[in-house]
């Protein structure tokens, strides 16, 4: 019993923090911070929910995450200006247009000219301007995951500033999510505190 006792505690300490995480985050995110692709490279985001204005997407700079043929997202650069190669923000991305544009360039065009065909073809919209509404975490799990794509970004040959930006395009603050851990923490602790205060109330039988 004690030993359940105490996993149900360290049980409930967990949720308790991930509820607390997940609820200041939505406090400090209580709309997207609308910023200026120049200002959010030169000074960085002030929050973790973002509103980007002002940069293009480059869509044949763009990487395949998952590295099979299995694609739901990719990984894309959001560059100043049309074609830059100096790029401080990244997003990822699964909006249906661009991924079936990028299989059908990767997977369906057999020969460099149907693949120059296509690009003359699209070009308007794989350097499109983009305004990308969207979460970068700042939390242990994300940073791992941030020196990972920083990894292999620089595996790629290709240069990656120390204060690089990576955004998830669509995702917002759960605000139910934190409310969920909150209240499973606090039941547990309630059952936990019931069960110790019922088994000091019962009386110690003794033998003769």
């Amino acid at each position: 019993m004690k030993r359940f006792r105490i996993t149900l505690l360290v049980l409930c300490l967990v949720l308790a923090w991930l509820g607390y995480s997940e609820l200041s985050l939505l406090m400090r995110n209580k709309a997207p911070q609308q910023i200026n692709i120049v200002d959010l490279e030169t000074r960085g985001p002030s929050q973790e929910w973002l509103q980007i204005s002002g940069g293009y997407q480059d869509l044949l700079q763009a990487i395949n995450m998952s590295g099979t043929t299995e694609i739901d997202s990719f990984l894309v650069p959001l560059t100043r200006t049309i074609g830059s190669q100096e790029i401080g923000t990244w997003f990822e991305t699964r909006d249906p247009q661009i991924v079936n544009l990028l299989k059908t360039y990767y997977f369906q065009l057999n020969t460099e000219e149907e693949q120059q065909d296509f690009i003359e073809a699209n070009k308007d919209f794989i350097y499109s301007r983009r305004e990308v509404t969207g979460m970068t975490v700042d939390n242990l799990i994300a940073n791992a995951n941030r020196e990972k794509l920083k990894e292999l970004l620089s595996a790629m040959q290709m240069t990656v500033p120390e204060n690089v930006v990576f955004i998830s395009e669509g995702k917002e603050p759960a605000a139910m999510r934190g409310l969920f851990y909150a209240g499973v923490a606090l039941i547990g602790l309630l059952k936990l505190a019931f069960d110790l205060r019922s088994s000091r109330s019962k009386p110690e039988t003794t033998t003769e």
